[in-house]
């Protein structure tokens, strides 16, 4: 079974999605009322999946994403909330959530969400997609005469580590799962010959990358 954690300030919506989850065998180990709560509860309970809110008093959604994911990288978080301006949207999957959903969204997608989540993968709510993909679309397609060893998956993962990006913030652009990452981070570092991130940022901005 999947077990959420549920951090919202309303608690009216808090009941109303612990019952809709409970509905679908989904176990809610806890709700909190703010992102510092939401931290808290996190480390001790270590649920599977927290649905997250952005903007909440007490601690905000976003900086308590970012130090759940950090603290806890196997917990995932669904952001579900009102606000879909790119600000809040890049915000959230920046700080390393892997998915996002409004308040709007139906039974199905929100279950559909809850577990495709709780499984490693990213989901987004349709027009949420198309502003990521939108977003992807519009980056500059890396070269490939400057690492012809790497594959085309590599050199889109490299171009990503030269933004200076994370694993995390990797595997949500790509829809990717964060093992899946790693593996092509280890991957080019050994192909490139480079030690560790900071090698790789420097051969690939020295490439034009980034």
């Amino acid at each position: 079974m999947i077990r959420v954690l549920i951090a919202d300030d309303h608690p009216v919506f808090r009941s109303g999605l612990r019952g809709l989850l409970s509905a679908l065998d989904i176990e809610v180990v806890g709700e909190a009322r703010d992102g510092a709560e939401a931290v808290r509860l996190a480390a001790g309970l270590q649920p599977d999946v927290v649905v997250m809110d952005l903007h909440m008093p007490g601690g905000n959604g976003v900086d308590a994403t970012r130090t759940i994911t950090r603290v806890s990288p196997g917990i995932g978080v669904l952001v579900l909330t009102m606000f879909h301006d790119d600000d809040s949207v890049f915000a959230a999957i920046r700080a390393g959530a892997r998915g996002y959903l409004l308040k709007e969204a139906g039974v199905e997608e929100i279950s559909r969400a809850v577990q495709a989540v709780a499984a490693g993968e990213a989901i987004y709510g349709p027009g949420i997609a198309k502003r990521v993909l939108g977003f992807f679309a519009g980056m500059p397609e890396p070269s490939r005469a400057a690492f012809p060893e790497l594959t085309e998956r590599e050199r889109e993962v490299l171009e990503l580590i030269a933004q200076g990006r994370n694993n995390t913030e990797i595997a949500s652009l790509l829809f990717l799962s964060s093992k899946t990452i790693r593996n092509h981070v280890s991957n080019i570092f050994m192909k490139l010959h480079v030690a560790d991130r900071a090698q790789a940022i420097i051969r690939a901005r020295e490439a034009g990358l980034g």
